[in-house]
């Protein structure tokens, strides 16, 4: 069951389910680097399961349906897996997704340190990753917009409420009462595996509130901050553009996530199809 496992359409599925809103994008190329955007062909199409499972979609909407109204946090859990098996295997919209990876045989620890961005990251390294993997500012904003759902250990911010750089002071960007808020909730000693919301005010909702919140100085990681307050590239244009554009946002995160699904992708006889997601066969 490869589709299940990797860069499938339960990812669409999952913002969908995770948004009150959601906008149509036929059309999407899923090859080349034409437009704005990175990434690149992949050999993927969308009609991969037409005839060898035509109700793949149908039984993946079922299942999700079920597990996000178990635990809601599930939709964040999947949409982090889609990030990490794209990044790592290479080395509220809705749109029509190519189709047709396989599963690896192997996985990569290292791969995963090397190559996913770290909570802690400058915008020069964030840029630096994304180009290497062959997307650019648009996918980098785009992308960690999927913060707009999702938890955070206290582990990965811990740091900038108390020793940011080295010398035992805060993250001055950290807005002053949602610094307040979140010593309370992860302490200077202990408190590691307690959880923050990514997006503080709609948590649950796939929106542009994630890219507001930044502008106020409340994005919950280094990471995301640094979108708003590294004055490198084009980010800080974009952050403001998606705070105020929210179908701008669904639009650019589409295409991003299609561009994310094409970097390498193992297709015909490479890799493998499952029978079992958690194992290889």
């Amino acid at each position: 069951m490869a589709f299940s496992k990797a860069c499938f359409s339960f990812i669409v599925l999952i913002v969908l389910l995770s948004s009150t809103t959601s906008l149509a994008h036929p059309g999407f190329g899923w090859g080349g680097k034409g437009g704005p955007f990175g990434g690149g062909s992949s050999g993927l199409f969308p009609g991969f399961y037409q005839y060898s499972c035509p109700q793949a979609n149908d039984i993946v909407m079922s299942v999700l349906r079920k597990a996000i109204a178990k635990d809601s946090r599930m939709a964040a859990s999947l949409l982090r897996l889609h990030f990490h098996d794209c990044f790592v295997q290479s080395g509220g919209p809705n749109w029509e997704l190519p189709l047709g990876r396989r599963d690896s045989k192997t996985a990569s620890l290292s791969g995963s340190n090397n190559n996913i961005p770290a909570p802690n990251s400058t915008i020069q390294n964030l840029i630096s990753l994304f180009k290497r993997q062959g997307l650019n500012d648009i996918d980098l904003v785009a992308l960690s917009g999927g913060h707009t759902i999702g938890v955070a250990r206290c582990v990965t911010f811990k740091q900038r409420l108390y020793n940011q750089n080295g010398n035992n002071q805060p993250d001055h960007t950290i807005e002053k009462n949602y610094f307040l808020d979140l010593k309370s909730v992860c302490p200077k000693s202990g408190g590691d595996s307690n959880i923050s919301p990514l997006d503080l005010a709609s948590p649950a909702k796939f929106d542009n509130t994630y890219f507001k919140l930044l502008l106020w100085g409340k994005g919950l990681l280094t990471s995301d901050e640094v979108l708003y307050t590294g004055e490198v590239g084009k980010t800080i244009q974009l952050v403001k553009r998606y705070a105020e554009d929210e179908g701008r946002f669904f639009e650019h995160f589409a295409k991003s996530m299609v561009n994310m699904g094409n970097i390498s992708p193992l297709t015909g006889f490479n890799g493998e199809v499952r029978k079992n997601c958690r194992l290889v066969n």
